[in-house]
């Protein structure tokens, strides 16, 4: 694995959770979905952990979404930038990228917390608007003050108003303009679906789904009973395709 000292550009705080880290570094181009690794050297050992890129491929300052684990090995130091040194791998990893999917009428992006980021890369790459009639973001946080990428969201739907639906769902924190609930219970319940007012269904949908693995599973499970959906394979064509966040 071949490892680059990256520069930083921006470090923004948006609480005590959550973070944005914006870096420059000479990388191999990358795929809009695709994660790197970032590291650094803390008492001689190389600690790393795999983070999505936010930014488009076309930006060169490569930007992450992070989430603060108190007691973690990696992010703390993330977090309190300025005291090391942060390196970041010269080529990218994944395949939760565009060309892996198959062509349906429409996508449904399906997201936990900061697993919004790799949505965010792929929402900037106008394939995804000419590969499908109808895209359905639907992104799940804890509060509204978790909503840090929203105003992002929103102006590349104004973008392209005829074909995007952001659905925004709220697990700890009531409002009425927003969901209440969890992913999996809500798609059971068939208030998701009836939110939206668009087909989930093997024959017209492919579904992506990346955030917490307990979702990932629960969702997929639900998928693959209610819509009899399957794991979709590059050998194998289904209609889910997922990435766990850690």
């Amino acid at each position: 694995m071949i490892w680059l000292k990256a520069n930083i550009i921006d470090l923004k705080k948006w609480n005590d959770r959550l973070f944005t880290l914006k870096i420059n570094a000479p990388i191999a181009p990358f795929l809009a979905g695709q994660f790197t690794k970032l590291s650094c050297i803390y008492k001689n050992k190389r600690i790393q952990r795999a983070y999505s890129f936010v930014n488009a491929p076309n930006n060169k300052i490569l930007e992450f979404y992070i989430l603060l684990i108190p007691h973690g090995k990696l992010t703390p130091k993330l977090y309190n930038i300025q005291k090391y040194e942060i390196f970041i791998t010269k080529y990218s990893f994944g395949f939760f990228i565009l060309s892996e999917l198959p062509i349906r009428q429409n996508i449904w992006m399906i997201a936990t917390g900061t697993a919004i980021g790799p949505y965010c890369s792929i929402l900037q790459d106008k394939i995804i608007f000419q590969k499908y009639k109808k895209i359905i973001l639907i992104y799940a946080v804890k509060s509204v003050n978790d909503l840090n990428y929203l105003k992002i969201l929103k102006k590349i739907q104004k973008k392209n108003k005829n074909q995007m639906i952001i659905k925004i769902i709220l697990s700890q924190e009531k409002n009425s303009k927003y969901l209440y609930g969890r992913i999996p219970k809500l798609l059971l319940s068939g208030q998701l679906e009836k939110s939206i007012s668009e087909p989930l269904n093997k024959k017209e949908s492919h579904v992506m789904l990346c955030g917490n693995p307990n979702m990932v599973k629960e969702t997929q499970s639900i998928l693959y009973k209610l819509k009899d959906m399957k794991k979709h394979f590059r050998r194998k064509t289904g209609h889910i395709s997922s990435e766990n966040y850690w």
